[in-house]
């Protein structure tokens, strides 16, 4: 059984590999035949110190990670995974443009690193474009090390046509998954967008939606790192698609995402959404998701709650909508929940989220359904 599945596995993936100078991966980038997708490019965020260590490793003779490009149907590649160095790379040189306007974003100077501290206030040339360091403290990098860097190499790998899109969607969260680029939803995010851009700004806009937004009481931190989209997702995905049981949760999410960008079906899902949280934010605002205790509401916002609250009336919203009084019900209803002998079923501290997903998504589903 295991040995079929990786034979069916191996043949959706076709790969191959080139060396390639950091010279001509960046005149691929010119002459736009090599692609950095403009939303991934917001995630582009390494700090100084870190795009310092590139250009230091590189110096040294250190050799980096490969990069992997996926090779579209117009023979252009895609970059799947690294973003941060070819970015880096680019704008060193005063190269890269800006994703909303195609503009020339300012060139970066460098800082001292361990083995390297004459990099403090390097740049590729001297620009006032700069703001930091000012033009008459900036030192330009002597022509015979920018010909080191340009003809430093790096390994490509290819992954190629046929390989299908799923394949290309699998790989660059398994590339990235363990770097520093992105947490799990903004890797989400990247590929909701490979997937279907008008979905992802489908899913945006409900993430701005304000009465979600007071529901789930996110802090600016918490949305900075894309909780409001983590929970979106969350929302669609265990509303319309079917857990059977095995995958890991993330995992669950990730492929059931893909599944309704792919369908690409938003009035629905947009109504549904939308309603729900405007009568939960109608009976409760934000407090609508917290654990109520001798009837105040205590605590934060989490998973379990949701799957519970949220989900629970998201799959009944059209017979709720249909009462005589939505806001009241949902009000009794929720109250009535918190009260309930055997909420430790859900809320248990290490509980495997498999088994709380098969626990909140059906006791939600029928409570909201009375």
């Amino acid at each position: 059984m295991l040995n079929s599945e990786i034979e069916n596995a191996q043949r959706l993936v076709k790969t191959d590999a080139y060396q390639m100078s950091i010279g001509e991966i960046i005149n691929m980038y010119r002459e736009k035949e090599l692609v950095i997708n403009p939303d991934f490019q917001r995630l582009f965020r390494w700090e100084i110190g870190q795009k310092s260590k590139l250009i230091e490793s590189l110096l040294l003779g250190i050799p980096l990670p490969s990069i992997f490009v996926f090779e579209k149907d117009d023979s252009k590649w895609e970059l799947v995974d690294g973003l941060q160095r070819i970015s880096t790379l680019l704008e060193f040189m005063g190269l890269l443009t800006s994703p909303a306007n195609n503009e020339p974003l300012p060139p970066s100077a460098l800082v001292a690193t361990k083995y390297l501290p004459s990099l403090s206030n390097v740049v590729w040339e001297k620009s006032p474009l700069i703001i930091d360091p000012p033009l008459d403290e900036q030192v330009a990098l002597p022509g015979a090390l920018q010909l080191a860097i340009r003809r430093a190499r790096l390994s490509v790998e290819i992954l190629k046509r046929p390989s299908d899109n799923a394949t290309k969607y699998d790989l660059f969260q398994r590339l990235n998954a363990g770097g520093t680029v992105a947490n799990a939803q903004e890797l989400r995010n990247c590929v909701i967008i490979m997937v279907s851009h008008a979905y992802s700004q489908f899913m945006r806009n409900l993430a701005d939606y304000h009465p979600f937004l007071n529901v789930l009481a996110a802090s600016e931190d918490q949305i900075e790192k894309q909780r409001h989209m983590e929970y979106v997702s969350r929302f669609l995905v265990h509303t319309y698609v079917a857990y059977h049981n095995k995958l890991d949760v993330e995992e669950f999410i990730d492929e059931g995402i893909v599944s309704l960008a792919s369908q690409g079906e938003t009035v629905v899902a947009g109504d549904t959404f939308r309603s729900t949280f405007d009568v939960l934010n109608e009976a409760y605002g934000g407090n609508a998701l917290r654990r109520m205790q001798a009837g105040e509401p205590t605590g934060r916002v989490g998973l379990a709650a949701f799957e519970c609250i949220a989900i629970g009336i998201g799959r009944n919203i059209t017979t709720i909508r249909a009462k005589q009084n939505p806001v009241d019900f949902v009000r009794q209803r929720i109250t009535e929940f918190w009260n309930q002998p055997n909420l430790n079923q859900f809320f248990t501290p290490g509980l495997r989220g498999t088994i709380r997903i098969q626990r909140t998504i059906p006791f939600g589903t029928n409570w909201f359904r009375e």
